[in-house]
């Protein structure tokens, strides 16, 4: 197959038993649990026994240890079937158990990775209110009272952070004031049973109806010191790194929508046939499907090559953008023309088309806008200070 140029056995064999999972047993449980914007456990632990929810934690840990193009394949193939599955796989690894793994100490490790590799969740608190795209904004604060740090303040659409299985959320408070008078940010480790701590689902969601989005809330929520992730101060560059590892999860996520709309698009539109001929046959209709094929070729080759960068531990800040907007984008047109070649039925919920449809749009936004990605390649070409 095409996709699967230059993958090792392993590789292919991993796309192999993810792709019969997603098909076998999210599938058709993916329209219900949209429609009662309901998340499952029942998947959520199969996908654990997959190894997926410790794709990136070393095997000493419980975890899977996959290379990251390996763990990529698998969100690309569970994305294909549903996007509210992908997002808590997408999420769990790339911004869950990531920063834990890159900056947690011995102590922090022992204690949370085990127990992330075995089937729970993690949240990653960045975004507020008023602070989304502008990170530097964070309003949520930390004030050192002896050995412990008090937090105050609360975080928004932060998936996995509210379910029955998530024991903690890694999260970013202002710790103080720097010499230029920018706000200190660090990180700290907060476990969902501390005192002060609540957590809301948050519904009436347009797309990824079956994952888990929560709001996080913290009065005065105490904190020991070791629950610090890393050095006071860090907390910026810590997600910023994370981000930029965790945009390849959305842009596979974007590659996975982006093929399964377009294999949906395929097969209908040589089912339906007016004018006694399949509709795929009119050169309106195969145009766009071959345009977004081309857009599948190039954004799968370039997401590939990346995720082989950040293995080899290169900085992938402008690659990462790139590939988180190409890919975002190429799911944007791709869900758009099944829409358009299914016609009235790609607009009634009986169809896959109008899911693909709304779950693409959050891929233009989660973890830096369009508009963000744009700015940071202009950034590295010299635009920007």
């Amino acid at each position: 197959m095409p996709l699967n140029r230059g993958l090792s056995e392993d590789q292919i064999l991993l796309r192999e038993t993810v792709r019969k999972f997603a098909e076998e047993e999210i599938h058709h449980k993916s329209k219900e649990l949209d429609e009662k914007e309901e998340f499952s456990y029942e998947l959520t632990k199969g996908m654990s026994d997959l190894g997926l929810l410790g794709a990136l934690i070393p095997e000493q840990y419980g975890g899977s240890a996959l290379d990251y193009l390996s763990y990529i394949i698998a969100v690309e193939e569970v994305s294909r079937i549903d996007g509210s599955q992908g997002a808590t796989v997408a999420a769990h690894n790339s911004l869950g158990t990531g920063p834990l793994i890159q900056f947690g100490n011995q102590e922090q490790k022992d204690k949370y990775l085990p127990k992330l590799a075995e089937g729970n969740l993690w949240g990653f608190g960045l975004t507020e209110p008023e602070a989304g795209s502008d990170a530097g904004n964070t309003q949520t604060t930390a004030v050192k009272d002896g050995d412990d740090w008090i937090i105050n303040g609360s975080k928004i659409f932060i998936t996995n952070s509210a379910t029955d299985i998530t024991i903690g959320s890694t999260v970013l408070a202002k710790t103080g004031e720097s010499s230029d008078g920018k706000s200190e940010l660090s990180c700290f480790i907060v476990e969902n049973d501390a005192k002060g701590f609540t957590q809301n689902s948050m519904h009436g969601k347009m797309m990824w109806r079956g994952s888990n989005t929560g709001e996080l809330h913290f009065e005065d929520v105490r904190v020991h010191k070791s629950a610090m992730l890393g050095k006071q101060g860090d907390g910026f560059k810590q997600m910023l790194a994370t981000l930029d590892k965790g945009r390849l999860s959305i842009a596979a996520m974007g590659l996975g929508l982006a093929q399964g709309a377009l294999d949906y698009t395929v097969k209908y539109s040589m089912e339906r046939k007016t004018f006694g001929k399949p509709i795929g046959t009119y050169q309106a209709n195969s145009f766009k499907m071959a345009d977004v094929e081309m857009g599948l070729e190039l954004s799968r080759n370039y997401l590939y090559d990346v995720c082989r960068m950040a293995e080899e531990g290169l900085k992938i800040t402008k690659e990462g953008a790139i590939a988180k907007l190409y890919c975002s984008e190429l799911a944007h047109t791709s869900a758009n023309h099944c829409v358009q070649i299914l016609g009235g039925y790609g607009l009634m919920k009986e169809y896959d088309a109008e899911k693909y449809y709304r779950d693409q749009k959050l891929l233009e936004i989660g973890e830096g806008t369009s508009e963000i990605q744009r700015i940071v390649i202009s950034r590295a070409l010299g635009l920007f200070e």
